[in-house]
């Protein structure tokens, strides 16, 4: 009895945690799946501070979390610089192709709307500002 707190505090955090895909195909196939569009984010999760703060203020927040599940596939490209968070060779030969392609000039953060082929909607980056106006400004893109 006393380890039900424990897994109760779990399961919220983990339910309302962010649903990256890390496969850029498998992401192809979930938004044809369920008809949506693909947020695909490059990111320093570990030296880019305007990357930490779109993660902190945009990316983890439960709002922003409960509308991105309902309306888009997340997709994740990291391309962090310490030894600790080091990516095994497969995620990061795949990073790179994505980065060939979508982020050609090195813009981190870079936020990609894609469609489900992988055509591009349109491009951010961080922006000071509220979940929901950048939901309205990612949102913008599809119109």
């Amino acid at each position: 009895m006393r380890l039900f707190p424990f897994f109760m505090f779990f399961i919220c955090v983990f339910s309302w945690a962010q649903d990256w895909q890390t496969d850029f195909n498998k992401a192809r196939e979930l938004a044809a799946e369920e008809n949506k569009p693909i947020i695909l984010v490059f990111q320093g999760s570990d030296w880019c501070a305007p990357c930490i703060k779109l993660d902190r203020d945009i990316w983890q927040d439960e709002d922003f979390i409960k509308y991105a599940k309902k309306n888009y596939i997340m997709l994740l490209a990291d391309f962090p610089r310490r030894k600790k968070n080091k990516l095994s060779a497969v995620q990061q030969l795949r990073n790179n192709k994505l980065a060939e392609i979508y982020n050609k000039d090195g813009n981190f953060p870079l936020v990609v709307i894609l469609d489900q082929k992988g055509d591009v909607f349109g491009k951010t980056a961080y922006k000071k500002s509220s979940p929901e106006d950048y939901i309205s400004l990612i949102n913008s893109f599809l119109q």
